[in-house]
């Protein structure tokens, strides 16, 4: 028996949200019931929002430092409960943002028009950071290890991005991938930086591996608890960087550079929270969209068996290959919006045509109403 509630709708509409508020801004049309940008319609933990109610009841929140309290040692106890991992705390930082860490790294680790090697199709923020500082990006596709080996061989090829679990298909990488990264890296002498902000919703049967095994040389892990847990809006990562001089380097940047000494106190407390106390709520609502992601196999099987489709190894992202139906990318996002009035992510924003990017981080009805306009607006198409 559940003991948090899943299914009770939480209305988000004003709340600035820009799955909810701005879905006008990617479709042209508000008022769709959105299924798009990567966050989940459930509240926190209550461990979390209780763990905020008294830290806001203090009252006060004059500068802090992210190196006090309980904020490293909380971060410590989740990769030994979680990943079976002693995490050396020296060797943590914080960020305000996974992206943003990944374009501090970037920016000391390369200079414009190096070639950054990314697996494909690949998350859009890797694509603008990556295109925003003058850095080229060097697309292999997922599971083509001779284009891997050929990218990341090219003299100015500086940095392996992975994402991992990886973003949108939700593969999780098995130890025998990572050591085959790890061995390519040291070969041709190219940074890693592993982006494992997904790692606390690989599903049952897979195991999510931390590149700090693997690391040797230059690398660093970037992530926060912001996207398992549901709290991106109080901003807030951090990151795990190998070498000494690099951390240095880091921090150096962090504080002086960029001015950013003083980390977001209420995301301090909600990580802690969330890794002292969040572990029940996590198999929970992991459980949960699993079970959204069977009802969308279910769905899009008896529908369209051709597509054969199955529930991704991580997240609660449905990344769905609807090439065996042919159907026109652009047909069917009119169908999905002026008939439907849904939003769903089009596979072109990931750098893929003919897919969609479905997300189920929501209650069951609102999931089933998703695929069940997704299903209509196909078989329209299909005639």
């Amino acid at each position: 028996m559940s003991t948090y509630d899943f299914d009770t709708p939480v209305d988000r509409r004003g709340t600035s949200s820009v799955q909810w508020d701005g879905v006008a801004d990617r479709f042209g049309v508000d008022g769709l019931l959105p299924f798009t940008i990567s966050d989940m319609d459930f509240a926190s933990p209550p461990e979390v929002l209780a763990a905020l109610q008294e830290r806001l009841a203090h009252g006060v929140f004059g500068y802090t430092d992210w190196r006090y309290g309980d904020f490293l040692p909380a971060i410590r106890h989740w990769y030994a409960t979680r990943y079976d991992t002693d995490l050396d705390p020296g060797k943590i930082v914080y960020g305000p943002s996974v992206l943003n860490q990944l374009s501090q790294l970037l920016r000391m680790w390369t200079v414009p028009g190096d070639g950054i090697v990314v697996h494909t199709p690949t998350y859009d923020g890797f694509t603008k950071a990556i295109s925003g500082l003058g850095r080229e990006l060097r697309g292999v596709p997922v599971g083509d290890e001779a284009a891997l080996e050929r990218e990341l061989a090219r003299p100015d090829s500086k940095v392996l991005l992975l994402c991992s679990p990886h973003n949108p298909t939700g593969k999780v990488w098995t130890d025998a991938e990572l050591t085959a990264f790890a061995r390519l890296a040291e070969r041709y002498g190219t940074a890693v930086i592993s982006d494992e902000i997904h790692a606390d919703f690989v599903h049952d049967g897979r195991r999510h591996l931390p590149w700090t095994r693997y690391g040797s040389g230059r690398w660093a892990v970037i992530t926060s608890g912001s996207k398992a847990f549901n709290f991106p809006a109080l901003t807030g990562s951090y990151g795990i960087i190998g070498d000494p001089d690099d951390r240095s380097a880091y921090l150096r940047r962090m504080e002086t550079g960029e001015g950013l000494a003083s980390p977001a106190a209420l995301s301090l407390t909600a990580h802690i929270a969330a890794y002292r106390q969040g572990a029940g709520w996590l198999d929970e609502v992991r459980a949960y969209t699993a079970g959204n992601l069977a009802m969308v196999a279910d769905r899009l099987g008896e529908a369209f068996p051709a597509l054969g489709w199955q529930p991704p190894e991580a997240g609660y992202l449905a990344w769905i290959d609807l090439r065996p139906l042919g159907v026109d990318d652009e047909a069917l996002q009119r169908e999905l919006v002026d008939t439907e009035k849904v939003a769903i992510m089009r596979g072109s924003v990931y750098g893929a045509d003919g897919f969609v990017r479905l997300n189920v981080g929501c209650p069951r009805a609102k999931a089933e109403a998703g695929v069940d306009a997704l299903v209509r607006a196909l078989r329209r198409l299909k005639g």
